[in-house]
């Protein structure tokens, strides 16, 4: 099944950010006590006692009149009831509870179609046992027992992390799912996601079926293509973003779904607008001297696919519009190349979905990088071709020992893990890491996939 999400919610100045960051063990959310710093949605992923969830902190608010709290606080409060699975409602055991929280709590409690969402009330900020003298005063928002912790000393943190994932319940996945190959069609706003979707789904004549997704509200569209089942992975519940007035409410909610999106594929197709970024290179009278870089977003979904270890087809659309030479594609895919430097193994399509160019070229692309990502490897071929380059360029140790790799084979497919067998496997560094990962791809291809590359001692 897919992870479920657990969104933070709460009125600013209340901790939220830093239980963010508690929560995940990381340092991604600015906290500060000027309330309404978290402009940015922060989401990260969380384990615990092997379960993992999709953490998102909503971001701090200050609402200066009651139409504000309605378009602001009140729309993001109903995209988390809608989108999320959990939801960590974060209230301040120092004040105890204020309006604002009774506002965010008359809201939630009020919802229609909530029925099935847990909602936990936690109360941030009891770092000594004198601050549970407030926690009585907070059962008047009906939530029933208050979850007490402190974001900054961590305390209680852990038996917060056990009360989520006790409530996340993990059911066998679908055959059927299995057996189709998942597309994920995703990108930032305006960059012809919804154009390319059509003219795949009405223009492949054997659509099979729509099938509900795993998400609320989503269908999910099976069509078949060369003789293969295809499941383009809902984007239908994006056309509840009319509904939506708040630019941030808008990038809050597109997280949600892309994060859903990328989890439940194969491979996934980042859609990006060829004009934005020419007019970027465009500016320089030799664009291949241009310094460029990709936007956050595209960045972020980039990095979210790879983690995951997801296929990855960047799509580069309405290049119908754009005044070409012969070398512009090309000078294009470098500059991208060059930003994501780690990521050379993507695969580049340039296509206008406003023309129908190369969009049905997306699937053949797909499939190819789907039979990538699935293949498997013979033993003795991996051994027979990386051993040589091995000894001819052994890795190097930092305290100066041999390090011996002695046979190599791969664990898995889909995605594919390959296994490095030797005696110093902590000594094995990240250049050298990259260094035979770029061989194996040179040998075998994997184009579009993320390699795991796991070193073992023998």
């Amino acid at each position: 099944m897919a992870q479920p999400v657990v969104a933070i919610i709460g009125r600013p100045n209340v901790g939220k950010s830093s239980l963010f960051n508690r929560l995940t063990g990381t340092k991604k959310a600015i906290v500060h006590s000027t309330s309404g710093v978290t402009r940015d949605r922060n989401y990260g992923e969380v384990t615990w006692n092997g379960k993992r969830f999709f953490l998102i902190d909503t971001g701090g608010y200050i609402p200066h009149s009651k139409d504000l709290f309605e378009s602001a606080i009140r729309e993001q409060v109903t995209i988390s009831i809608e989108e999320a699975d959990i939801i960590l409602f974060v209230v301040d055991a120092k004040t105890g509870p204020v309006p604002l929280d009774e506002e965010i709590a008359y809201v939630l409690r009020n919802r229609k179609n909530h029925e099935n969402k847990k909602i936990l009330l936690v109360v941030n900020k009891t770092d000594r046992k004198e601050d549970e003298e407030s926690l009585n005063a907070f059962y008047k928002l009906g939530f029933g027992e208050p979850l007490q912790v402190s974001a900054l000393t961590g305390r209680n943190s852990g038996d917060l992390l056990d009360v989520i994932t006790n409530e996340i319940k993990y059911t066998p996945s679908d055959k059927k799912q299995k057996e189709t190959i998942r597309i994920s069609i995703i990108g930032r706003p305006n960059v012809g996601k919804s154009s390319i979707n059509n003219i795949l789904m009405n223009e492949v004549k054997s659509i099979v079926t729509d099938v509900p997704g795993t998400t609320r509200d989503s269908i999910d569209s099976r069509i078949r293509y060369q003789g293969r089942e295809i499941t383009l992975i809902d984007t239908a519940g994006l056309r509840k973003k009319s509904k939506i007035r708040q630019t941030e409410s808008l990038e809050y909610y597109s997280v949600i779904r892309t994060y859903r999106s990328i989890e439940r594929c194969d491979v996934a197709v980042l859609v990006i607008d060829a004009t934005t970024i020419m007019s970027k290179l465009s500016r320089f009278r030799d664009p291949s001297l241009a310094s460029f870089k990709l936007s956050r977003e595209d960045t972020e979904i980039i990095n979210t696919a790879a983690e995951m270890k997801k296929g990855l087809l960047v799509v580069v659309n309405k290049w119908d519009l754009i005044e070409k030479k012969s070398n512009t594609a090309k000078i294009f895919e470098m500059k991208v190349k060059e930003h994501l430097k780690t990521y050379s193994w993507l695969p580049f399509l340039f296509t206008s979905a406003m023309k129908k160019q190369r969009i049905f070229k997306i699937l053949d692309m797909c499939l190819a990088v789907y039979s990538e990502r699935s293949k498997k490897i013979k033993t003795s071929d991996l051994n027979s071709r990386l051993l040589k380059l091995i000894n001819k360029f052994p890795p190097r140790s930092e305290k100066h020992r041999e390090i011996k790799i002695n046979y190599i084979t791969q664990l898995q497919s889909s995605p594919p893990v390959i296994v490095f067998y030797c005696n110093l496997p902590s000594e094995i560094q990240p250049n050298y890491r990259k260094f035979l990962e770029n061989k194996i791809r040179e040998n075998f291809g994997f184009t579009g996939v993320p390699l795991t590359l796991v070193f073992r001692k023998k």
